[in-house]
């Protein structure tokens, strides 16, 4: 039996919704006797995590707060994932992002250039600087077979270490005592809120970037050769794509995604660069592009649930004596929950009665 494209859509649209949905109330069940090891009530945990994370305004306010950054450092990891290839070194590139849109600020506001040329020069170098970092990956994994997974995430630490360096020495504000930074890059320089909402731009930044990607790896012939690439080089080398060259772009495209995320955080978070900038964002966008199956458009809203669950640590600390960090249990088991249910794509057997439903018109016509 020949299964249509139309069976093979719903299929696959049928299991991207019931798997990561049933590997994430799954994560809830595991977390839930975890936390009632801990002598918490399960239920009263996770309505403190509803409230704390879309119960008030304020508390929605700041999920969206922390899900901008998250939209940003997932595309790190969905855009090659196009190409079949794992890049999970979200973490440097917001770094390098962040710590170039800091020094351009400051070299920028020596020369007293206009709030507006600073901004731009700090995206400009946020993208630049977050290409370049992921962009060395790719190039890596297609002219010395070096594999990109391994080499992200050592460039990664090689970014953290350079931005501990910096900001302890030559770039260090002297005034900055307990807490090592670069000078404050000034309140008119700052990215500000949207309007009517104490949320910053970073969120128009993420939700513009998501749609643009989508766009690109969706419905355009780049993303259609990079597509084809992942799924068999061989075959698109045969047909004369560019794969190494489409590696190099992909990566240098998801890079800048993460380096904007490290210009948001030091133009709307931190006002300055410092040790803040590791701030695990770029971990769990590999979380959240997991959970999004590597989709643009699916992201959005697995940030917003992931930057929720993120949001509501605090409260829960205060209403059910947990730890802050007991919301990180839970990231962690819906990642390994996540990558189990890998294996279940295309062995449902939902999944198999809708191709069978689909095929068998075509059969009878034969």
């Amino acid at each position: 039996m020949k299964l249509t494209p139309h069976g093979l859509l719903r299929r696959e649209t049928a299991e991207a919704i019931a798997i990561p949905s049933g590997a994430l109330a799954a994560s809830l069940l595991v977390f839930g006797a975890f936390v009632a090891t801990q002598g918490a009530n399960p239920f009263d945990v996770y309505y403190g995590m509803y409230r704390g994370a879309f119960g008030t305004w304020f508390s929605f306010q700041n999920t969206l707060l922390r899900a901008a950054p998250l939209m940003l450092t997932a595309l790190c990891t969905a855009l090659p994932a196009r190409l079949g290839l794992i890049v999970i070194g979200g973490e440097g590139a917001v770094v390098v992002g962040g710590l170039s849109a800091a020094s351009v600020a400051l070299a920028a506001g020596a020369w007293r250039a206009p709030p507006v040329a600073v901004l731009a020069a700090m995206f400009l170098a946020s993208l630049a600087a977050g290409a370049l970092w992921i962009g060395l990956a790719g190039a890596l994994r297609v002219y010395r077979g070096v594999s990109e997974t391994i080499s992200s995430l050592l460039l990664t630490y090689i970014g953290v270490a350079l931005l501990n360096h910096l900001v302890e020495g030559p770039l260090r504000d002297p005034a900055s005592l307990n807490k090592p930074s670069t000078a404050s890059i000034g309140a008119a320089n700052a990215l500000g809120n949207l309007p009517g909402l104490e949320v910053h731009w970073g969120l128009a930044y993420g939700v513009i970037a998501c749609a643009l990607c989508y766009v690109l790896m969706h419905r355009t012939t780049f993303g259609f050769a990079a597509a084809m690439s992942g799924g068999n080089v061989r075959a698109a080398q045969l047909a004369g794509l560019p794969v190494k060259r489409l590696v190099v772009v992909t990566c240098m495209l998801a890079g800048a995604c993460a380096g904007l995320a490290g210009m948001v955080e030091v133009a709307a978070v931190h006002g300055r660069a410092n040790a803040s900038l590791v701030s695990g964002y770029g971990y769990t966008g590999v979380l959240v592009a997991f959970l999004a199956r590597h989709n643009p458009l699916a992201v959005i809203p697995v940030a917003l649930l992931l930057g929720g669950i993120g949001a509501s640590g605090g409260l829960l600390q205060r209403m059910a004596q947990l730890p802050d960090a007991t919301v990180n249990v839970l990231q962690g088991i819906l990642f390994l929950a996540i990558l189990a249910s890998e294996t279940l794509y295309g062995r449902l057997r939902f999944a198999r009665q809708t191709e069978v439903r689909q095929a068998a018109p075509a059969s009878a016509v034969a």
